[in-house]
């Protein structure tokens, strides 16, 4: 039995609503035409990690459900910071003890098995409060680009030292924030041996 393990799941944009895809697709469609390229399908990761017997969910989303439920341990505003009071403006950070990723049935070329060290998957889990609150949409840092779901994961990829620079979405396709959160943990990272988690593959259109 494996003692821990760090998994990775891309979700297309808006798995399971067609809003939020549709929406999705005219972000895209704005992009490709600013930047002169082809458009690409958008992904949203969240990881499932193993310690000790124990399984975990963590991700990113908006906020659902009751105040001081149990599946979030911080969260921050969308769109800008004044508008955190309400409620329908902000985000949740899970890290939830036998949680279900919604629609991970719809999840493309997952889950990644990205390492096995029971070491590693503890530090993700244990970075999970200490994660930035930055605002969704937002570039508050200036990493580049916006901060979103994508930037979480790797945030706490690279902090936990895991090479995230070598994780490509699926072919074909980009995870906007991901470099973000790359950005943000390498300003912030202490010396520590640095994982690759397997050979990446090249992809087309890269994450941004």
């Amino acid at each position: 039995m494996t003692a821990g393990s760090v998994d990775l799941y891309w979700l297309p944009l808006g798995a399971g609503g067609r809003s939020v895809r549709f929406n999705g697709r005219v972000y895209e469609a704005a992009v490709a035409l600013l930047e002169r390229r082809s458009r690409f399908d958008l992904y949203h990761a969240a990881l499932e990690i193993r310690v000790g017997g124990a399984r975990y969910v963590v991700e990113m989303t908006p906020t659902i459900g009751p105040p001081g439920n149990q599946r979030a341990v911080v969260g921050g505003a969308v769109g800008s910071p004044l508008l955190r009071r309400f409620r329908l403006f902000r985000y949740e950070v899970r890290r939830w003890l036998d949680g279900q990723i919604p629609d991970v049935e719809e999840a493309v070329g997952s889950p990644r098995r990205l390492t096995d060290e029971v070491g590693v998957a503890q530090r993700v889990l244990d970075l999970v409060p200490k994660a930035p609150t930055l605002t969704w949409g937002g570039d508050e840092l200036a990493a580049g680009e916006m901060w979103n779901s994508n930037s979480l994961i790797s945030w706490l990829l690279t902090s936990a030292g895991l090479d995230a620079s070598t994780i490509p979405p699926p072919s074909g396709g980009r995870a906007p924030g991901w470099d973000a959160g790359i950005a943000v943990a390498r300003r912030r990272a202490s010396p520590m041996r640095v994982v690759r988690p397997g050979a990446a593959r090249a992809h087309v259109g890269g994450r941004r």
